[in-house]
């Protein structure tokens, strides 16, 4: 193994690569930290336990009391807001490196406010009885990620693709805000609890849908790295290296729309995950582009952090975790905002 230019080269036999020993300190670092706030989350409540006693009840020892605790009541919680912030980070990783654009992510353009239209319409209008947030959450974010698609013409040039979906979050947004007009009172209560985003009342209903799509998506997306990093030198230069580009495009947008997707229906859209996570997790590890796995460790480790947050500044009342994650973002988006203008590119 060498070291050059921040970067380390291997051979093993046939097999040869190149890695960022920065990047992999910075993830395994972001590794750590979200484990450590994950520990914390279980540990947290109106019943508090000691932190030695959480990963013994993990797997299944210890008193019976703590192991219904942990098992039955905080971990379906603590397990959606990591899985919920891996795959808010990486759909945003894979955006943000599709577009060459760091102001892409699915809560700018579109995605979740497809998945917003659907809950609140299916709150309103009878749905979501039949149907449930989860289903319709998912066929808003697929339905808008397709508009998406469509509009921007097969995914077009990466401003094309932000541009396009900017007017449709645009769009969606007054489709919510006509159907909370139009909703009784209960209907209104309901579907603003939900549009902040939050981890309370998490079962493990809500875990499975997500650990499987994090099971399927997740490795896809890794797979599809490899075309990602040659869409970021450009359309003519991805092609001239044999990158067929409109197909990866797709594949792509698929894999990232359903990312926020489910992450989308299992927790609401917290906002500003998907946008700040890969610009740190970009900086952290020192990469010309937003790192995959470090950016899921960040969206991990903000969305757990964030909730802890929320269940320690007010006792008597549990923010939804989005309020802590829209305080967080909205400083972040106004430097993104200032730094893409003051290059004159998409950052």
């Amino acid at each position: 193994m060498s070291l050059a230019a921040g970067r380390a080269t291997y051979r093993a036999g046939p097999v040869s690569g190149v890695f960022s020993p920065r990047s992999l300190l910075a993830s395994l670092a972001l590794a750590v930290l979200a484990g450590l706030f994950f520990l914390l989350s279980v540990a947290t409540g109106d019943l508090p336990l000691p932190l030695a006693d959480i990963p013994v009840a993990l797997v299944g020892a210890g008193d019976p009391a703590t192991l219904f605790i942990v098992q039955e009541l905080r971990l379906p919680r603590a397990l959606v807001g990591l899985l919920v912030g891996v795959v808010f980070g990486l759909s945003g990783a894979v955006f943000q490196t599709m577009s060459r654009n760091p102001l892409a992510a699915p809560d700018m353009i579109g995605i979740t406010g497809g998945a917003q239209v659907a809950v609140v319409g299916g709150i309103v209008l009878g749905w979501g009885s039949g149907l449930g947030t989860q289903v319709l959450g998912l066929l808003g974010a697929f339905a808008a990620g397709a508009l998406v698609y469509v509009l921007s013409m097969g995914g077009g040039h990466g401003y094309r693709l932000v541009l396009v979906g900017i007017g449709v979050s645009w769009a969606c947004a007054s489709l919510t805000d006509y159907l909370l007009a139009k909703a009784l009172p209960y209907q209104a209560n309901e579907a603003v609890g939900w549009l902040f985003g939050s981890l309370n009342e998490r079962g493990w209903h809500h875990v499975r849908p997500l650990v499987l799509s994090a099971a399927i998506l997740v490795p896809v997306t890794l797979l599809l790295s490899r075309w990602l990093t040659t869409l970021q030198l450009g359309d003519a230069v991805a092609r001239g290296l044999g990158t067929p580009v409109g197909a990866v495009r797709f594949a792509l947008l698929i894999v990232g729309a359903g990312l926020a997707a489910f992450g989308t229906a299992a927790a609401g859209p917290i906002i500003f995950v998907a946008l700040v996570s890969p610009q740190i997790a970009q900086r952290l590890a020192g990469t010309p582009a937003p790192p995959l796995v470090g950016s899921s460790l960040v969206g991990a480790a903000l969305v757990l952090g964030a909730d802890l947050v929320t269940r320690h500044v007010l006792v008597s009342v549990e923010l939804p975790v989005g309020v802590v994650t829209g305080i967080v973002g909205a400083p972040v988006l106004l430097w993104l905002l200032t730094r893409t203008n003051r290059l004159g590119s998409g950052g």
